[in-house]
C-alpha cells in the first residue's frame, strides 16, 4: 500500500527516524529542586510522546551551564551528575521506536526568569535567581539588564556546549540540537538588534555569526560522527533591522560544511512586540526558503496542526519533517491518529504493542 510521506523514515547519518512527525521542544519549568536534574514528570512526559508514535522526541531546552537555564526549574546537562536521571528517560524513548533528542541551550538575557505561575520579568538572586549575561548590556524588554560577557567568557562558550553534547551522548541521545531561537545566548549574537559587541563577536555579518560556528565545531567534535546534529534558528525576529531569512538561509548553507545535518526553523522570541502574521503554517515559507537557498533539510514547525496540512508540507517540499508543540500535549497521540487519517493501515502505524486494541479502525 503506499505510505504518505509523513510515515516515511528518515535517515541521518547512522540514525533513522521512523516517521517525519518529531516532538519540538518545549519548557517544562518542573525541576522543583532548582537541581537541573529531570524527574518522572520529565520520563512521563516525554514516554508519552514516545508511545504516541511520534518519529523524535526533543527534550526542552536543556542547559549547558547553570546561568543559562531559563528558569530556576529548568533541566540541565551541565554535570556529570545528569547522565543517570537523562539516561533512563533516552532509554525509555528509544525503548518505544522513537529517537531520544536533546536541545542544548543557554538563554542568555532571557534567563533566570519566572516558572510555572510566577511572575513576568528576572526572578531575583534574593528568590534563587541570577544574574543574567548576554553579548551586550541590552534588556529584553521587562527583565533585568544583563551583564555584558567579556571576550574571554564568550571564547568559553563552545567549550560548554560541547561538554555538554558529550553528556548527551553518555546519557544515550541519539541526536542533539544546538538552540540558537527564540531570543536565547546565541540568537542575541546573530541579531543587530541586541548584539552591539565592537570586537570580532560583534558588528558585520561574520562577527555575529562567529560565535555559533564555534559553538557547532566545537560540539561536531565531540559528537559522534554516526549521530546527527541539529540547530535551530529564529528565522526573523519579526522586526526592521534584525536578523532575518536571508541571514538564516546564508548561516545554514555555511554550517552544512561544519557538520550540522538538519536545520531547525521556527521564528521570533528576540524582542517583545512581534509584528507576526499568524496564521496556519505561518512559519513554514521560513523552512521552505531555507532549505532551497541552503541546501540543506529542514524541519517546520508552527501552527501545523492537522495530518492533511503536515503532509502537504511535505508533499509541497517546504520540509523534510515537521515538528509539533502545543498541539502535541494536547494530543501525545497525534501521530496515530494521523495514520489513521491518512489511510495508513493500523498494523502499519506506530502502535506500542500494548496500545494495538486501541488502534483507530
Amino acid at each position: 500500500m503506499h505510505v504518505p510521506q509523513l510515515f516515511d523514515p528518515l535517515t541521518m547519518r547512522g540514525v533513522t527516524a521512523r516517521n517525519r512527525i518529531w516532538l519540538a521542544a518545549m519548557c517544562q519549568y518542573s525541576c522543583f529542586e532548582r537541581d537541573g536534574m529531570p524527574t518522572d514528570w520529565h520520563l512521563v512526559n516525554l514516554g508519552q510522546h514516545a508511545t504516541g508514535g511520534f518519529g523524535v522526541v526533543m527534550t526542552e531546552a536543556t542547559a549547558v551551564v547553570p546561568e543559562g537555564r531559563i528558569s530556576p526549574e529548568d533541566t540541565g546537562i551541565w554535570s556529570d551528575e545528569h547522565i543517570a536521571p537523562w539516561r533512563r528517560i533516552a532509554d525509555f524513548v528509544r525503548e518505544q521506536g522513537a529517537v531520544p533528542a536533546m536541545q542544548l541551550a543557554h538563554a542568555g538575557r532571557k534567563a533566570s526568569t519566572y516558572g510555572l505561575g510566577g511572575s513576568d520579568g528576572t526572578v531575583p538572586p534574593a528568590e534563587g535567581g541570577w544574574e543574567p549575561v548576554a553579548p551586550s548590556a541590552v534588556a529584553y524588554e521587562g527583565y533585568a539588564t544583563p551583564r555584558e560577557l567579556t571576550t574571554a567568557e564568550v571564547e568559553q562558550i563552545p567549550a560548554a556546549f560541547a561538554a555538554a553534547a558529550a553528556r548527551a551522548d553518555r546519557a544515550g541521545f541519539d541526536v542533539v540540537e544546538i538552540h540558537a531561537a527564540h531570543g536565547y545566548l546565541l540568537h542575541q549574537f546573530l541579531s543587530p538588534l541586541s548584539n552591539q559587541r565592537t570586537d570580532q563577536y560583534g558588528g558585520s555579518f561574520e562577527h555575529r555569526t562567529r560565535l555559533v560556528v564555534e559553538v557547532v565545531d566545537a560540539v561536531r567534535e565531540v559528537w559522534p560522527a554516526d549521530k546527527p546534529l541539529f540547530i535551530r534558528f529564529s528565522a526573523t525576529d519579526w522586526a526592521d533591522g534584525g536578523w532575518d531569512v536571508e541571514q538564516t538561509a546564508r548561516l545554514s548553507g555555511q554550517l552544512k560544511g561544519h557538520g550540522v545535518d538538519l536545520v531547525d526553523v521556527s521564528s521570533g522570541g528576540l524582542v517583545a512586540h512581534q509584528q507576526i502574521a499568524v496564521c496556519p503554517g505561518y512559519q513554514v515559507p521560513f523552512a521552505a526558503q531555507v532549505r532551497d537557498e541552503a541546501d540543506v533539510p529542514v524541519v517546520a514547525v508552527g501552527l501545523i496542526t492537522e495530518p492533511k496540512q503536515a503532509q502537504a508540507v511535505l508533499d509541497e517540499g517546504s520540509a523534510d519533517a515537521i515538528m509539533l508543540a502545543r498541539v502535541a500535549i494536547r494530543e501525545p497521540g497525534w501521530p496515530l491518529r494521523a495514520a489513521h487519517e491518512l489511510g495508513l493501515e493500523a498494523k502499519d502505524a506506530p502502535y506500542p504493542p500494548q496500545h494495538v486494541r486501541g488502534a483507530w479502525r
